[in-house]
């Protein structure tokens, strides 16, 4: 297996997008370490192995550095990194007061850099990978979650300097995500017609499953990627339908109705 050997942690990795991620980390041969503030209703396990699970509140730069100084104690190494906690409820900039959007920027962009300064000098020993969890909301306006769009924007610069500063000795690339199903997704999109609704605005007809980015991370983290530092992939299934193309459609029946 790809990873067989290998050390990895996902941060967030109890469940959604993190789940996905360490159980494709599992297959590919990883030994996996999911990390969050709480403990997870079920182990995440994939072929017959599981993570194991440690504590860390990723806002102390003390517990991130004692947390990492502790998988290299029980392991030996540390391979990869996949920052992948984050998230931000839907909140208008108005609505929500500067605390609560300070809070966001700081779980989506501080808590990914100092994880990635603590594991650094552990990823370096071993020619390692960090791998970033980015969103297209970066790239976008981004109405009702624009704290969360920002310091996606800002996480994506950071990994582009990082993978010019820890060159060659460790990559960092970011996975760029568009709509992803999870057990929370109803809290975005509403029931299943919501989500089927949102699904058909997506070129590729479906909204992407945590495996999906598990699989993009695990060839991030692999040496099938060993040349690919700095980058941003986009894993959105070509991204959303332009509103301009259905009211082209609505058009064209009228001429031809005509």
């Amino acid at each position: 297996m790809e990873l067989d050997g290998r050390v990895a942690v996902v941060t967030g990795g109890t469940r959604g997008v993190g789940a996905g991620i360490a159980r494709a980390l599992l297959e590919a041969g990883a030994q996996v370490v999911v990390c969050a503030r709480r403990p997870p209703d079920e182990v995440v396990q994939a072929g017959g192995r599981k993570a194991e699970f440690r504590p860390v509140d990723l806002r102390s730069v003390d517990a991130v550095e004692e947390f990492f100084a502790g998988v290299v104690t029980t392991y030996g190494r540390l391979d990869v990194l996949v920052n992948n906690a984050g998230g931000g409820p839907y909140r208008l900039l108005e609505e929500g007061g500067a605390q609560r959007h300070a809070k966001v920027v700081e779980l989506n962009l501080i808590a990914p850099m100092n994880a990635s300064l603590a594991a650094y000098p552990h990823l370096r020993a071993a020619r390692g990978s960090i791998v970033m969890i980015g969103s297209v909301s970066a790239t976008r306006p981004s109405p009702g979650t624009a704290a969360y769009g920002a310091a996606k924007a800002g996480l994506d610069n950071l990994a582009r300097s990082m993978a010019v500063e820890w060159a060659p000795e460790v990559r960092v690339n970011t996975l760029v995500l568009g709509m992803v199903r999870t057990e929370l997704a109803h809290l975005h999109y509403g029931d299943e017609e919501g989500l089927a609704a949102v699904a058909r605005t997506i070129p590729a007809g479906r909204m992407a499953e945590p495996a999906d980015i598990g699989n993009a991370a695990v060839f991030l983290a692999s040496s099938q990627a060993a040349y690919v530092n700095g980058a941003s992939l986009l894993v959105h299934g070509g991204g959303e339908r332009p509103a301009f193309l259905d009211a082209a459609n609505v058009n064209k029946s009228d001429s031809e109705r005509n």
